[in-house]
């Protein structure tokens, strides 16, 4: 319903929320279970392609017309996927190809004039398999709330992703792709906006991106039972910042190297296996006497994890992984998870591991006010954010009457962070990462319920957050953070022919970084498809309450051409609708 990106498909999920980071521009990360975007892995095919300055604008610019489906784990993954996955992962897996070819393509257009053109085709060969994506996407500025400010940014993005496959035999396989982004995203004043520059005091933020990256991976089975995956990733992303008298400029290459061995047994699984990463940042000195704000990363890192089936209605999965960070040390990290197949009703799963973070400059604290006077990362006053996190849930279904379907899902989750790391304001106007001296704990828990009769769907959910930080003799609220939100959407649904919706969410009040507390607010859509054999049309009616922050008062402080934004917790595009067709050959 929303092809530009991903952002709403995880925002509208149990547990899940998107946090806006610039008002002007609509740059966004996600978070889980109440912690900050930096703790979260965005994988693409179990490769981490949106680390480090990569994750900037990362939900900005995944399509998801060649996904094929989007898997998300919450709570502590480090054990597989290392550090950085300490509130949980997301990972985005790529439609492949088959003997049937398929080739669709998308028009979307916006009432805030925006336009997603895009297009997928994949097909088997005999030996040889493809598959290809492309897609443009732009935005004319937008500003609904008339304060002469930018809600959506004036956009231009182009994405190319080929990928091959070769299958040398029934044994042996490989696949090589390539993605591409490239975007100019321009948010600010309206008339500058609209090409009325002979102000030279307007206020405006201007992103330009660049990412490439390349994935590979290559998988022989030694029997029915065992094989072994080779994978390589090398990601390159640029981007460049400007806002009135200041530009951030800088570029991250990183690479991903794995080779893991895979063993299934009949009540018994084993997978073992070696990583390597690397991370190089480097700024260029646009800023006079900056300082420089360069680093190296090298992690290397071994895993073993086993899964077995020990009665019928009891498995257990353990896990241990070591990762060695040149200039901060080692990290050990177990996980053990426990599931309980009680019945054909009744299951329930406790798990719980460790995780940690290697420190960079690149949060959300920092992407607010865009890397300004930020001081760079010192690998001697800095450490790794070490945590613990466990994760336990309850399962029911039945079917009542036999035409209703009921299902619940109550999940309790809770995370320990020790010296977390925090960007502090220093007097001489700068600002320096810190490792306070205290932690921050989220607990809480979410509830899920779907009921469904003949052609009818009703899903509901409820998060309950309380994300606290401990800081010396201080404790408080994290902020923007709500405590309460709920989703509900109701679906129609006759396969092949007709999908209609309607969906609610609300979120309760949160504390803001300068101490006020945001106002509480409820968001409501619609959405509509016809479906026919080679096409379909679907309209979408996003926020039609039109609920905005700018509705609740002010978004800055100061003037208009030298403004002071406050923290974003709530939409700020309001209603817009938009409308489209799909097209399948």
């Amino acid at each position: 319903m929303k092809p530009g990106d991903i952002r709403m498909l995880l925002s509208e999920s149990t547990g899940i929320q998107t946090q806006q980071t610039s008002p002007i521009s609509a740059n966004a990360s996600i978070r889980i279970q109440g912690l900050d975007g930096r703790y979260t892995q965005i994988l693409k095919d179990g490769l981490p392609l949106y680390s480090g300055a990569a994750s900037g604008l990362g939900l900005l610019q995944i399509p998801p017309l060649d996904l094929k489906q989007v898997e998300i784990v919450k709570g502590s993954s480090s054990t597989l996927y290392g550090g950085g996955a300490i509130a949980g992962l997301v990972n985005l897996i790529s439609k492949t190809p088959t003997e049937n070819h398929e080739l669709n393509f998308l028009l979307n257009g916006t009432s805030a004039m925006g336009l997603d053109i895009s297009g997928f085709y994949s097909q088997k060969f005999n030996k040889i398999g493809v598959t290809l994506f492309a897609s443009r996407n732009s935005n004319t500025p937008y500003d609904p709330a008339d304060i002469g400010l930018s809600a959506i940014p004036k956009v231009e993005r182009y994405t190319v992703n080929p990928r091959l496959f070769v299958y040398f035999n029934e044994k042996t396989k490989a696949d090589f792709g390539v993605n591409t982004t490239f975007e100019n995203r321009l948010g600010g004043d309206m008339l500058y906006l609209k090409g009325k520059k002979d102000n030279e005091q307007a206020y405006f933020e201007r992103n330009k991106t660049k990412r490439i990256s390349v994935q590979f991976s290559l998988e022989h089975r030694f029997s029915d039972k065992s094989k072994m995956n080779l994978r390589n990733s090398y990601n390159h992303f640029g981007r460049t910042i400007t806002i009135p008298d200041y530009i951030f400029d800088g570029i991250q290459n990183g690479t991903f190297s794995e080779i893991n061995y895979s063993y299934a047994g009949e009540n018994t699984e084993w997978v073992s296996g070696a990583n390597l990463w690397t991370d190089n940042f480097k700024e260029k000195q646009t800023n006079g006497n900056i300082v420089p704000r360069d680093y190296d990363q090298l992690t290397g890192g071994v895993f073993l994890q086993n899964l077995s089936k020990i009665t019928d209605w009891f498995s257990l999965e353990s896990g241990l992984r070591g990762d060695y960070v040149v200039d901060y040390g080692f990290a050990l990290l177990p996980r053990l998870s426990a599931l309980f197949k009680l019945n054909q009703k009744w299951t329930s799963r406790i798990g719980g591991g460790l995780g940690y973070k290697t420190p960079t400059i690149f949060t959300e604290e920092s992407e607010r006010i865009q890397y300004k006077n930020v001081l760079p990362i010192n690998n001697e006053a800095n450490q790794l954010e070490r945590s613990f996190g466990v994760n336990a849930d309850i399962n029911y279904r039945t079917l009542i009457a036999d035409k209703i379907t009921f299902s619940v899902n109550q999940l309790f989750f809770y995370t320990y962070l020790n010296n977390p790391l925090m960007l502090v304001p220093l007097s001489d106007g700068n600002h320096q990462f810190q490792n306070i001296d205290g932690h921050i704990d989220t607990k809480g828990a979410e509830t899920n319920v779907k009921v469904g009769y003949e052609d009818f769907k009703l899903y509901v959910g409820y998060t309950f957050t309380d994300a606290v930080v401990k800081e010396n003799d201080k404790r408080y609220q994290n902020p923007l953070t709500p405590k309460h939100r709920i989703n509900a959407v109701l679906m129609y649904e006759v396969e092949e022919k007709w999908r209609a919706g309607l969906e609610a969410y609300y979120n309760s009040r949160q504390s803001l970084n300068d101490g006020t507390t945001g106002k509480a607010y409820w968001v409501s859509g619609a959405m509509v498809e016809r479906i026919w054999e080679q096409f379909s049309i679907f309209a979408n009616f996003e926020n039609f309450t039109d609920t905005r922050q700018t509705r609740f008062g002010n978004i800055y402080t100061g003037s208009i051409t030298n403004p002071v934004f406050k923290d974003i917790y709530a939409p700020l595009d309001g209603f817009v609708m938009n409308a489209g067709i799909k097209l399948r050959f």
